[in-house]
């Protein structure tokens, strides 16, 4: 089954786009999604390449990149920057490892590692990538201004 990334990478745009930290702070935040395909080169070998996805199916690899600014003229403090993760996309992890997450549609934090998940029989079990919602970095230090950066986290289309 093909989806039709076009909505989704619009969706997902304005979910990257909280107007806290914009109002509050003077961050500027977008977004970019890209498909991670592997494509034969000339001389026979294999390499990754980061297209503009169309269309996706389920097995491909996303790379979500956030970017984050400040457009201010003071520095910005105590932000976070939250992405939900769609229902057709598995979590893989971030590019640093510094983020919190949530396994429960924004209710509770922590790191992955940190939560439970309860089963519709009440079982308990740790929580898996999986099960992960939500994707929360906090930024605890002042962002001086001009001051730019990104947040990667990647997905499986499931």
């Amino acid at each position: 089954m093909k989806i039709n990334i076009l909505k989704y990478i619009s969706a997902f745009a304005a979910l990257a786009l909280p107007g806290a930290a914009m109002a509050a702070n003077n961050v500027a935040l977008s977004s970019d999604v890209f498909v991670e395909r592997q494509v034969e080169k000339a001389d026979g070998k294999t390499a990754v390449v980061l297209e503009q996805p169309v269309t996706v199916v389920p097995g491909d690899n996303l790379v979500f990149v956030v970017k984050y600014k400040n457009v201010g003229d003071t520095p910005a403090t105590d932000f976070s920057v939250t992405n939900p993760l769609p229902k057709a996309v598995a979590f893989n992890g971030t590019s640093d490892g510094t983020e919190i997450v949530s396994i429960d549609g924004g209710n509770n934090w922590g790191p992955l590692s940190a939560l439970k998940f309860t089963r519709s029989n009440g079982q308990v079990r740790p929580a898996l990538m999986s099960d992960v919602t939500h994707i929360k970095w906090k930024f605890n230090r002042s962002l001086s201004v001009g001051s730019e950066g990104k947040l990667v986290f990647r997905g499986t289309v499931k």
